[in-house]
């Protein structure tokens, strides 16, 4: 379980912010518990709490309603526990079907079309193009109310964020980043990135958690000063015993850790 602690769930009113995802009548499926393929030792229930977990199909993070193993902890999303094997017609990438696949493949990990971030496992992709996107970018729509602003935002290409256009900033996280971007259906220029509105889908924003992927702005900080420090110290010693003596010294420090590694 998760070491950060919920906050009171925020009410998201009447409108649905995500869509499910069109399903085969799935035989495995008995009431609440589920036999998946990829736990098959012991049944998922399908329950909710309001804690963080992560999704060990498409390996992000989730909270509330979920598929557990009572006996191992072993976690699903609704949303990966369901997906059908196919996607036909999807507003994203309705050129194409879109095939389910358990991993990523190959050397590099693809991206994701949608939010922009890495594809580490369960996701969909096109066998036709390129196109990609993980499960819970799949339960999204073009057209979305979302719990953080008053109008209906439409989902529009990532070009704007690569043009460095201040307007594209997104006004959740006040940073620019790759993937999508939802804009103000009424053009008041709120804009919210796709991978900001999977928090909102996944279960995160409603039960008043944070993603442990957004950076620590006073972590990195401090750990850009402390290497600049250690810099400074090694360059300031190799110059007051002389370069010539410093470069000798760390050339043999080096040497004498490879000779050192290969010994054990």
């Amino acid at each position: 379980m998760s070491n950060l602690t919920a906050k009171t769930p925020r009410k998201l009113g009447t409108t649905s912010t995500a869509m499910d995802l069109p399903a085969t009548p799935n035989p495995n499926l008995q009431g609440d518990q589920l036999l998946h393929f990829s736990h098959p030792q012991h049944p998922l229930l399908q329950i909710s709490l309001p804690y963080l977990f992560t999704c060990m199909g498409c390996k992000e993070y989730g909270a509330g309603r979920r598929f557990r193993c009572q006996t191992c902890g072993f976690d699903l999303h609704d949303f990966c526990a369901l997906a059908p094997p196919a996607l036909h017609n999807h507003p994203f990438h309705h050129k194409h079907q879109l095939v389910f696949f358990t991993k990523p493949g190959g050397f590099l990990r693809w991206k994701c079309d949608v939010c922009g971030k890495a594809a580490k496992g369960f996701g969909f992709r096109c066998t036709t193009c390129s196109f990609g996107m993980h499960p819970c970018c799949a339960a999204m729509r073009v057209v979305m109310n979302f719990p953080t602003h008053q109008h209906p935002l439409v989902l529009s290409p990532s070009a704007a964020v690569a043009t460095g256009d201040a307007s594209t900033v997104c006004n959740v996280c006040q940073r620019k980043k790759s993937g999508q971007v939802y804009r103000c259906a009424a053009a008041c220029g709120y804009c919210l990135h796709a991978a900001c509105a999977k928090d909102m889908v996944n279960g995160l924003y409603v039960h008043g958690l944070r993603s442990p992927d957004k950076p620590n702005n006073m972590l990195g900080t401090a750990a850009k000063l402390t290497t600049q420090a250690l810099v400074g110290i090694i360059g300031g010693l190799i110059e007051g015993i002389g370069e010539g003596i410093g470069e000798f010294l760390m050339d043999n420090i080096g040497r004498g850790s490879c000779r050192s590694i290969k010994h054990n």
